[in-house]
């Protein structure tokens, strides 16, 4: 990579849309669902219920044990989900051969557009227990076909971006490189590094990822292109032929001492940055700077991988690290791949009109499968130093003092989206969502939800 690069940004376009208004590159997304999904739908309109309207939600009752927020993302890929959730001829050939629906739900299916209503919390915000990070709104029928589709995006970006907030705090303003497209599903690997960048990280080593996302790309050579050539100096030579002095030179491969002297004495002083993928990171960091000062090379940077977490980062604050690229444990969400999110209906009418009142439901269970009915608002409440002090949630009329702190926005009216934001936006925003939150947040020992939710 070159050095330079590690702080550079490149403008976010708008992907662009095919004549039929769908997002290039984004397919289908009606079979991203489970098979009841499609058999509720057609109990439903056999029984009549299904045009009754709904209102689902999103939330989690607990955060991954010891984590004291969580972080919303891939609410902008829900978006282009549910523009896409399109059952095609081929689509609707495969649920025919299957029996998995009747000709009555089929012919249904073959006009489905989601026209409802999404609200939402905007990505890149936290959240807590009981949060309502999603409401979606419209007739039972439409609804309920979205669920595993909205889930799958969200239990795995928001579980990415909480790993990614954690490390980009550890790692106090020092860049971070994503590069775990090896360590995951190919297109697991484009939606890790989005959720990554999200979560505070500043490039991926992902092509994909900056091709459909626009996210600043990093990368210049592995072991095997210095164990390609006769010996080190032939490497690195051919490397700064190419990239120019610039560029990053591993230099773990043999002996790191005699590596840095050669790199430097092929790339002069200015050589961009030298990366160490191996050893006690913390030694080696210190020997390498002090080696690279006596050589002249004082603006020459140091990059550092090797199975990084935020722990690893943090144990690092002290040692003269210019930046860490972060693999495996990023994309699984160091040890918390998921979210544990769910998707409820929690109110509905007895019939399809606009005016019908709705009515709270909620399953009642033992173990902690309990959920509460009701169409929810949130709001945050903040001390007088302006930092969080409690999740609030409720169904009734929001509190006079809480109106201005409301954290639902309307994300889909009547199937339209209306809130599509760039990237750096959303990147921002979890920058103040998280600054806003006591100090003991970024705390990497276990503990219990920063801040409270309150019920009214």
């Amino acid at each position: 990579m070159n050095s330079a690069d590690l702080e550079k940004g490149l403008a976010k376009d708008e992907p662009p849309k095919d004549e039929g208004g769908r997002r290039v590159g984004v397919p289908s997304t009606a079979l991203f669902t489970d098979q009841y999904e499609l058999t509720m739908l057609r109990a439903a309109l056999r029984a009549g219920t299904a045009e009754r309207r709904s209102v689902f939600e999103v939330f989690t009752r607990r955060l991954p044990e010891g984590r004291r927020y969580g972080v919303v993302a891939g609410t902008g890929r829900v978006l282009d989900a549910v523009e896409n959730f399109r059952f095609d001829e081929d689509v609707l050939g495969f649920l025919r051969e299957r029996g998995i629906v009747d000709g009555e739900t089929l012919d249904w299916l073959a006009g489905y557009r989601f026209r409802g209503d999404i609200w939402g919390y905007r990505e890149g915000e936290v959240y807590f227990p009981g949060s309502p990070i999603l409401r979606v709104e419209g007739s039972f029928a439409e609804c309920v076909l979205l669920e595993t589709v909205i889930l799958s995006i969200l239990n795995h970006d928001s579980a990415i971006a909480a790993a990614a907030s954690r490390m980009s705090a550890a790692a106090g303003g020092r860049p971070l490189i994503e590069m775990g497209a090896r360590r995951t599903h190919e297109l697991a690997a484009v939606a890790a590094s989005r959720a990554a960048y999200v979560g505070g990280f500043d490039t991926t080593s992902d092509l994909a990822a900056g091709f459909r996302y626009g996210i600043p790309t990093v990368g210049t050579s592995a072991h095997a292109f210095t164990l390609l050539h006769d010996d080190e100096r032939d490497a690195f030579q051919a490397q700064v032929d190419a990239l120019g002095s610039g560029t990053t030179l591993l230099v773990d491969t043999y002996d790191v001492a005699e590596a840095v002297r050669t790199a430097v004495d092929v790339a002069g002083p200015e050589l961009g940055a030298v990366r160490i993928d191996s050893g006690d990171l913390l030694l080696v960091a210190h020997r390498v700077r002090q080696q690279l000062d006596e050589l002249g090379a004082v603006n020459t940077r140091i990059v550092v991988t090797s199975d990084l977490d935020e722990y690893a980062i943090a144990s690092l604050a002290a040692a003269p690290v210019d930046a860490y690229g972060v693999g495996t444990q990023l994309v699984t969400g160091s040890g918390n791949p998921t979210c544990s999110m769910v998707y409820k209906l929690v109110a509905r009418a007895h019939s399809g009109d606009a005016g019908a009142p709705l009515h709270a439901v909620a399953k009642k269970a033992v173990g902690g499968k309990t959920s509460i009915g009701g169409r929810k608002w949130a709001a945050r409440r903040v001390d007088a130093e302006g930092y969080a002090e409690a999740e609030v949630v409720g169904t009734g009329p929001v509190p006079a003092d809480l109106l201005d702190r409301q954290l639902l926005v309307e994300l889909v009216k009547g199937g339209e989206v209306v809130a599509r934001e760039p990237l750096d936006a959303v990147r921002d925003r979890h920058v103040e969502a998280r600054a806003a939150l006591p100090m003991s947040a970024i705390q990497l020992s276990r503990g219990e939800p920063v801040i409270p939710t309150v019920y009214m």
